[in-house]
Formats: structure tokens, sequence, C-alpha cells
């Protein structure tokens, strides 16, 4: 058994199509098909069902996908060791960050990072935080920046706070509140947009409505700040979201709370960092 096997095994099982998992390996299709059939032989099970139309993993392609995942992986970090153990950092940064982040100049810290580290492959993934804590529980996402309610800390995960901050109510320009500044009590009776019920992001506002003995209506279910305030220019209600984020809209206007939910930002990883993880923790520890 070989990595390469294993490369061209999970290449296939992700595009579903030799022809494409050849090109993204940059192979001739019949090499690759021919060491697949090496591979089954070897392992004395087919991996994959071929029809004209479709390929799709057999259970035991299944049950073989996590492990040969595992091994390359290990092998990534094996090269990536001993290329830092030379002083050179290489292998892959895998990044993920809820879209309103504003403890540290994100883009400007990857742009940073890849002058340092040319070696490294750099990935990006926005989400929230309770999808990106998943990931990094589970090894897809090396380093992770999140926004959680104040008493609210991240499990099964090494990190560190970044800051606290307030969410301001962000309305559109005609609101008759608009540039006031009042409690929550008096929004009670207006439509709000917010995050999915049970999201870390929608958490902040609910904790701070309840601590205030506030009912309200959230009409509005979004998954992204940008869907919100797409919604919010158009009327549709109030947006709750962290001020210093905020104020990257200026054709909106801020209702400025006297008992505002606050959230705070943290920074995770993997409780066993590759070199370029924590590379990137340090360069963030510069930052912060």
């Amino acid at each position: 058994m070989e990595l390469q096997q294993l490369r061209y095994v999970l290449a296939v099982a992700e595009t579903r199509n030799f022809t494409r998992a050849a090109e993204r390996c940059r192979v001739v299709q019949s090499a690759l098909s021919h060491q697949i059939a090496a591979l089954e032989r070897e392992l004395g099970a087919r991996l994959f069902e071929r029809t004209s139309r479709r390929v799709r993993l057999t259970p035991a392609g299944e049950a073989f996908l996590p492990a040969a995942r595992e091994c390359l992986e290990a092998a990534d970090r094996a090269r990536s060791h001993v290329a830092a153990a030379g002083g050179e950092i290489r292998g892959r940064l895998a990044v993920g960050a809820i879209p309103t982040v504003t403890a540290v100049d994100l883009p400007a810290a990857l742009k940073d990072y890849r002058r340092r580290h040319p070696r490294v492959r750099i990935t990006l993934t926005s989400a929230g935080s309770d999808g990106l804590i998943d990931g990094v529980r589970q090894g897809r996402v090396d380093v992770a920046f999140l926004g959680l309610p104040p008493h609210t800390e991240p499990k099964g995960v090494q990190g560190r706070r970044l800051g606290a901050g307030e969410l301001v109510a962000v309305v559109a320009p005609d609101h008759h509140r608009a540039e006031q500044e009042v409690d929550l009590l008096s929004l009670a009776e207006e439509p709000f947009i917010d995050f999915r019920a049970g999201a870390a992001g929608r958490a902040q506002s609910d904790q701070a409505f309840a601590a205030a003995g506030v009912r309200r209506e959230v009409p509005f279910e979004v998954s992204s700040a940008d869907f919100m305030v797409e919604l919010v220019r158009q009327g549709l209600g109030v947006g709750m979201l962290p001020a210093a984020y905020a104020s990257r809209f200026p054709d909106l206007r801020l209702i400025r709370l006297r008992d505002a939910p606050t959230r705070m930002e943290h920074l995770i990883w993997d409780n066993r960092p590759s070199p370029a993880a924590t590379a990137f923790l340090e360069l963030i520890q510069q930052r912060t």
C-alpha cells in the first residue's frame, strides 16, 4: 500500500469521477485506475462501484476512507515536522473564522503569514462558531476564530480569549429609532433579523433579552451577516451585530443599547498543532 494510491482513492471519492480525479492528481486516467485496482487486489475488496453513469464508494470503500485520510494527514505532519527541524515551515494551514471577526485583521494576518512562510498551503473556511469548533476537534481546521456569549468556553480544544465587544442594533436609514440610545425593552415590539435559533451568534442576543425580561419576535433567521445586512437595508427588521463590524456599513444606522448584549472572541486550535499552525498562532500573538 502506497501513499500515492491513497491519494488516488481520496480524489475519486471526492470527485465521484475517475477522469476528474486523474486531472486533479495530474496523472493519466489509466495510471490512476491501475493503481486503484492494484490496491483493491491487495485489500481483497472493491472500493468503488463503477457504472457508465456514476462512481460511488462500496461499503468497504466507506470503511477504508477515514483511515486513508488519517494516513495522508500523518504523512503530511511528518514531512512538516522534518522541514521545521531544518528551519523551514511547510505543509497545510486550514484557518476557520466567523464572518464577523473583529479582534484581528485576518486578511492582513494571512497576507503576512504567506509572506513569511510561502511553502505553506493556506485555506480559509467561513462558518459559524459551532461548526468551527467541530472542525478543529475533527482535524479539518487547524485554527479558528470564534464569537461566543461571554460565559461560554469552547470545549475539547485549546484556545485563548481575544477580547470582548458590545453588539448594536442596526436599522435602515429611515427607521424611527435610528441613531437613538435605548434599552432592550424599547425594541420589544420590533421585528428582528438574527441568526438561526441555537447558533452561537444568536445566543448572545437571546441571553441579553432574556436577562432583561424582554420577549422579541425573530421572523427572519439567516445564516450569514451579509444576508442580515441586506434584509436590514430593505427595512424588514432590526439586526444585531458587533459594533466594530457594524461600522463597516456606513449606509445603515445604529441604535446604541444601554443594556447591550456582549460577545467574546476566541482563537482556538488543535491539541497538537502542526508547525504551520504554531507559526500562525505566534503571528496572531504578535498582533493582539
